[in-house]
């Protein structure tokens, strides 16, 4: 891992202080950003629908979302980051009906439309090991990277909420500890399937007659404690070898997850003092187990609101959060606390909270933020129904320099930016923060590759059954 000299590091700690052209050749060459669109498939604010100019229909128009993923990559971002949600019915219906990500596209089909009108961004999208199965998983992101010609990857979700079980047959949620054990079998068999075949089995020899060679085909036969599936794949090995692999997790049990088995983890931490715990923990982790810590990029979600000056910026989130209604924040509270807390005294303290099955570490976020702020439900539900994590808010410069200074303290390697509203705050930020973060030399001007590995500096696993050119 690249370590910055303390001199580098205490300059640029002072907001105002100028850096010599030998220090911005250093980090130059030694580092870079990376940046995810977290697009959902639109933005996560609750009230973005609703601002001036923004696109109200934004999640389900494919125009719209095609303009976005063309727009994001001539910003020349790393990849276009779609979230999935199995439930509708997750809230009361008062605060549902004020949703725009009420309905959306399924993840895989968006994305394999996306994959035809862009070249070189890469197309994540969920898929959850709770409640999918891994051939149809494998089966599904493997079809992607090869539409795509290599820019797939695979966010690997344990799905925290409670709901989803109803779908599927369950009359209550599968409990954590059990998700996370599922979770991890789940990415075996996966990367497994996924190697089914040797880059090089199918020959397609018209005139023997031979269109692939038997010896170059694995049959996975795995039989585990959660999970048992026979293969091999009907489908070639990825463009990608696998499809990158992606994990949101910051609970302990995320965390040892993505150290075994991620390549990005799209983290939450509020602050840069969060995130350089985070980074350090999740790096080392690899480290222990023998991984590249450099062979994983930590993207904290950061939600950035851009002005020409700090002060049109601070209204343009004002006016974004009048746009909440207690209704959708409420419900939005209880859903990270995993407790209904809609009965008690909107502007009275927030009660105790027990355990419960639901995600630990918003939970554990959100009781923190009302011990420390003094917070009451409504101000809480106020914070958590517009956004309530990292926020990044001034002038192109100030965004350029809080994310320059994150990716030198190591506290990331980029982010994963999500916007306020649509198509205005994307294009800001392709248009006024990226020529910014380019002139400091430490973001591309062009894609480094084709594939989305190749772009985040990642290596093409070996196939576990085939030695290469064999």
């Amino acid at each position: 891992m690249n370590h910055v000299p303390a001199s580098l590091e205490q300059k640029t700690k002072d907001a105002g202080a100028s850096q010599s052209t030998l220090e911005r050749s250093f980090m130059t060459t030694q580092r870079r950003l990376r940046l995810g669109a977290f697009m959902r498939p639109a933005t996560i604010h609750t009230g973005a629908w609703r601002y001036p100019g923004a696109f109200p229909d934004a999640n389900f128009n494919f125009a719209h979302l095609k303009r976005f993923a063309q727009t994001l990559e001539r910003g020349r971002f790393d990849a276009f980051f779609m979230a999935d949600h199995l439930a509708v019915l997750n809230m009361p219906t008062q605060a549902l009906r004020r949703s725009h990500t009420a309905t959306s596209f399924e993840p895989l089909t968006l994305l394999s439309a996306l994959a035809a009108v862009t070249e070189h961004i890469g197309l994540i999208a969920t898929a959850s090991t709770t409640f999918e199965e891994p051939y149809h998983v494998a089966r599904r992101f493997a079809s992607l990277d090869h539409l795509s010609g290599g820019r797939a990857g695979w966010n690997l979700v344990t799905t925290a909420n409670p709901d989803a079980a109803l779908n599927f047959g369950l009359d209550e949620h599968v409990e954590h500890g059990e998700r996370y054990k599922r979770g991890r079998e789940f990415f075996d068999v996966v990367t497994g399937l996924w190697d089914s075949w040797a880059d090089d089995a199918f020959v397609r020899d018209v005139e023997s007659g031979t269109f692939f060679d038997p010896a170059k085909m694995h049959v996975l036969n795995h039989k585990g404690k959660s999970l048992s599936v026979r293969g091999p794949l009907n489908i070639a090995r990825p463009v990608q070898g696998w499809p990158v692999i992606v994990q949101a997790g910051s609970s302990e049990a995320g965390r040892q997850v993505a150290a075994e088995t991620a390549e990005a983890v799209f983290a939450a931490p509020k602050t840069l003092a969060e995130g350089q715990r985070f980074y350090a923990d999740v790096k080392g982790r690899m480290a222990r187990l023998g991984r590249d810590p450099e062979h994983l990029k930590i993207l904290p979600a950061a939600f950035v609101v851009i002005g020409d000056s700090l002060e049109e910026a601070q209204e343009k989130r004002a006016l974004l959060d009048t746009f909440v209604h207690y209704d959708s924040g409420i419900a939005s509270l209880c859903i990270m606390l995993g407790h209904d807390v809609s009965g008690f005294d909107p502007d009275g303290p927030l009660p105790e909270i027990p355990e419960t099955n639901a995600s630990k570490s918003s939970r554990e976020r959100v009781i923190e933020w009302a011990a420390r702020d003094n917070l009451t439900i409504r101000q809480l539900a106020q914070r958590v129904g517009g956004y309530s994590g990292l926020e990044m808010v001034g002038t192109p410069s100030m965004i350029a320099d809080q994310m320059e200074q994150w990716l030198v303290e190591a506290g990331s390697d980029g982010f994963n930016v999500m916007f306020p509203y649509l198509p205005g705050g994307l294009d800001d930020f392709v248009d006024k923060v990226v020529p910014e973060l380019q002139s400091r030399g430490i973001f591309r001007r062009e894609y480094e590759g084709r594939t989305l590995r190749e772009n985040l500096g990642l290596p093409r696993p070996e196939n576990r059954f085939f030695n290469a050119g064999a």
